[in-house]
């Protein structure tokens, strides 16, 4: 059973919320609102914890260090950012989740490598399907195959730098489009074309590689 912690009680919070119980993850909703919780209705059966979602007491007293997932989805992004900076970085959560409103922040976010929805009426289905994916690239799932988008990461090789041909043959994948780090170039790519540490890639990937595959993708 997967552990998530979602914060922000609000619509997409606690329509977010029940759907994670309602598949069998064990979820601690946060938010600074007491109230908010009546959001969740009467058949919520995870816990809540009230307070600042980028408070460490509250992380902790919500489960953080036993945590497989935190979506932060207030109505605030510097908010969002900085729950997920906090999960991330101070408790090492593995799948940190953010909605973002300012669509402008999109690359900043995609070059930090921080998973984010941006604001739709679909948001919570998107999280919710972000969670259960377990990673924090996943985009869509098309039967057997993930779409991920991610920043890649090159950092454990003495070569930073890579053929798409490599990683598709070694890896049973198919690179879909790619764009600098700097964002001074995007493409489609071919076989020879030749990918960069902390380029942007957006890829098709068998759910069965993924575990093998994440190496490529910066956390």
């Amino acid at each position: 059973m997967r552990n998530v912690i979602v914060v922000g009680c609000g619509r997409v919070g606690s329509s977010l919320a029940s759907m994670l119980t309602d598949n069998g993850a064990n979820v601690c909703v946060i938010d600074r609102d007491a109230e908010a919780f009546n959001n969740l209705g009467r058949n919520f059966n995870g816990s809540t914890v009230q307070g600042i979602g980028y408070d460490e007491d509250t992380l902790v007293k919500a489960g953080v260090e036993d945590c497989d997932v935190v979506a932060a989805v207030t109505e605030s992004d510097n908010a969002n950012l900085m729950v997920t900076e906090v999960a991330s970085r101070l408790y090492g959560v593995p799948h940190v989740i953010a909605r973002l409103y300012n669509h402008d922040h999109e690359r900043a976010y995609m070059q930090l490598g921080i998973d984010y929805v941006c604001g739709t009426t679909l948001v919570a289905e998107e999280v919710f399907s972000k969670a259960l994916a377990g990673h924090g690239s996943h985009l869509d799932t098309f039967g057997d195959y993930e779409v991920l988008r991610f920043s890649l990461d090159l950092s454990w090789r003495e070569l930073r730098s890579i053929h798409v041909y490599e990683l598709e043959r070694e890896h049973d994948i198919r690179i879909i489009a790619f764009e600098r780090k700097d964002g001074s170039a995007s493409s489609i790519p071919t076989g020879e074309s030749t990918l960069y540490h902390g380029d942007s890639v957006l890829a098709c990937v068998h759910h069965n590689l993924i575990d093998e595959f994440i190496k490529y993708v910066q956390s």
